[in-house]
């Protein structure tokens, strides 16, 4: 499709081409237009007809890489590796699985709360056992994610499917409004450590060391595990399982579940999620309150990394922590929720709200009825972060 020229004049003006620094972000609207794509313009939401180019390089390493993960798996569940490193394995995952909640996303992210610098640092070895880039990047991703969530300016924007929250977000290149957004992230806070940026320059040395070498050897050397079985369980099962675990959240979690915090947004409450991710898949209350240390309501079930960051301000490793007050949590639930939510909720109101994508349906996901919601226009919350809202005052 060949857009007229008063829809490429309107690019021009808002992406402000002409000037030097834009000339590059210049060539990706256009080509995005090209593409089908609708003008882009000062109001977000999610653009239907833009097709991402798939980045075929990707897709093979990904698969190749599954497929190697999927082979660890069997060999821990059919007893070829030694009950030992299975142990081990899992014991590495929640270590690791704590680097991402606990670490790069509850700390580094949302500076739900204070450490040490014994305590940071240690946060960022166990991060890099997961193999999710760089603190750096995977922070700046998610407030990126957070500021523009499910609308093209988020890098894995839900309202596009299961399948491009879940991956294909990874498997395709970004769209031109996930690039410029991008740019305006915040990051001057991480920048300022230096150990952060160490990491980041690094990455790839440190992550073969911490997340490959070590790991491995260890059942090699402690109970003469066989090395190929160690690499095979211990590396490719336990990262391919950390990986999808991860991008549950990012999927699974925006589309399944109730809403009784805020029922004009995607993410929703996943216990499911919950359970496996340590916690994070309480996510409509997480979106409502992202400075929450909990992501969730005290003794809300399923929330390890809560109970973690609770063991260790007991002990002076962890300090101010941040959390939403029952009574602002309550105005919140009684504005905005879905009437679901079990003390502040209205069940003869409950009716459900529209959810994209309707094809998972279960007891714990009474909300879906139609596959025909597309989120409006972002609207920025009085806390600084964005929602997305369905027209409706």
């Amino acid at each position: 499709m060949t857009p007229d020229p008063s829809t490429q004049e309107k690019v021009r003006e808002t992406t402000d081409i002409g000037t030097t620094e834009n000339l590059k972000l210049q060539k990706q609207d256009q080509n995005a237009l090209l593409n089908g794509a609708t003008p882009i313009t000062a109001t977000l939401s999610t653009d239907f007809t833009f097709r991402h180019k798939i980045v075929w390089k990707n897709v093979i390493a990904y698969v190749i890489f599954h497929i190697l993960g999927f082979v660890g798996i069997y060999m821990a569940l059919t007893f070829h590796a030694n009950p030992l490193t299975v142990i081990f394995t899992f014991a590495v995952y929640i270590i690791g699985g704590l680097g991402v909640t606990m670490g790069a996303h509850r700390h580094f992210t949302h500076k739900t709360f204070k450490a040490t610098t014994a305590t940071r640092r240690v946060l960022m070895l166990l991060f890099i056992l997961n193999g999710q880039n760089s603190l750096w990047e995977w922070s700046r991703d998610h407030r990126q994610h957070h500021k523009y969530s499910d609308t093209d300016a988020d890098p894995h924007n839900a309202s596009r499917g299961f399948i491009f929250s879940h991956v294909g977000w990874l498997l395709s290149r970004k769209h031109p409004l996930v690039i410029k957004y991008g740019r305006d992230i915040d990051m001057s806070d991480l920048e300022a450590d230096s150990w952060i940026m160490f990491q980041k320059k690094h990455f790839l040395l440190i992550y073969v060391l911490i997340s490959i070498l070590l790991p491995c050897i260890m059942p090699v050397l402690l109970w003469n595990e066989h090395p190929i079985v160690s690499l095979f369980v211990m590396y490719f099962g336990r990262t391919t399982v950390g990986f999808n675990v991860t991008w549950l959240i990012n999927s699974l979690a925006h589309i399944s579940g109730m809403r009784p915090y805020d029922k004009n947004l995607l993410p929703a409450q996943n216990q499911f999620v919950s359970f496996f991710a340590l916690g994070e898949g309480w996510h409509n209350y997480h979106h409502a309150f992202p400075w929450d240390y909990r992501t969730a309501e005290l003794n809300t079930p399923f929330n390890f990394s809560t109970t973690v960051i609770d063991f260790c301000a007991k002990r002076g490793w962890i300090y101010d922590l941040k959390f939403g007050k029952d009574e602002s949590i309550k105005r919140r639930i009684q504005r905005t929720g879905d009437n679901s939510h079990p003390k502040y909720g209205n069940p003869d109101e409950f009716k459900g709200t529209e959810t994209l994508w309707n094809f998972w349906k279960s007891p714990s996901n009474p909300t879906y009825k139609t596959r025909d919601h597309k989120p409006g226009p972002i609207t920025i919350t009085r806390d600084g972060y964005p929602f997305i809202y369905n027209g409706k005052k």
